[in-house]
């Protein structure tokens, strides 16, 4: 996949789309690419293909079952990621370090990008706040994990029942670090 620099008037500045380092954090906690569409279990068996493409993150059809090529994996990874971080560049309000960008694109990736549009992270970001809005990634302001849970409706009570998934909380952290890292 090859980065993309792009001229965003609104921020006026560039940002880099699909870049290497992006192309690093999605690679670590999206796994091997997978050619055979899966129903991912932690997203409620939502069907997943190639480095975490799901029908949030493309307009083509992903039915469990179904072999992709190589080639279709990296051309709709291409498409989309670059669909998701323009949805997320329209959020910011004042133009973002590479790395915060990077670090809330690997989370709209995994979240989709309202969530991470409407997060404290982007609030933050949006005052200027860049550490702090990196370390909201993973903590809220009060210490507790945000965006480390999966959750489900109890069929009984209609109540949402969330579930800690450590995988989630590592990705998380490793999110924070890279986007702290690059403000130093």
């Amino acid at each position: 996949m090859t980065a993309e620099k792009r001229y965003f008037p609104h921020l006026a500045g560039s940002l880099v789309l699909a870049s290497a380092g992006l192309l690093g954090l999605l690679g670590k906690w999206e796994g091997d690419k997978q050619y055979v569409v899966y129903p991912d279990k932690l997203a409620g068996g939502l069907p997943t293909v190639c480095k975490g493409l799901t029908r949030h993150v493309t307009s083509t059809p992903i039915i469990v079952g179904e072999r992709w090529s190589a080639e279709q994996c990296e051309r709709e990874e291409r498409a989309a990621l670059i669909r998701v971080q323009l949805q997320l560049a329209q959020c910011f309000k004042r133009l973002p370090p590479q790395d915060v960008f990077d670090a809330g694109g690997s989370h709209a990736w995994n979240f989709g990008a309202p969530s991470t549009c409407s997060s404290g992270a982007m609030a933050a970001w949006n005052r200027g706040e860049w550490g702090r809005g990196c370390r909201r990634l993973s903590r809220g302001d009060d210490g507790k994990l945000v965006w480390s849970f999966t959750s489900r409706t109890d069929p009984k009570t209609g109540a949402k029942v969330y579930t800690f998934v450590q995988g989630l909380a590592n990705r998380r952290a490793d999110e924070t670090r890279y986007c702290v890292g690059g403000l130093t």
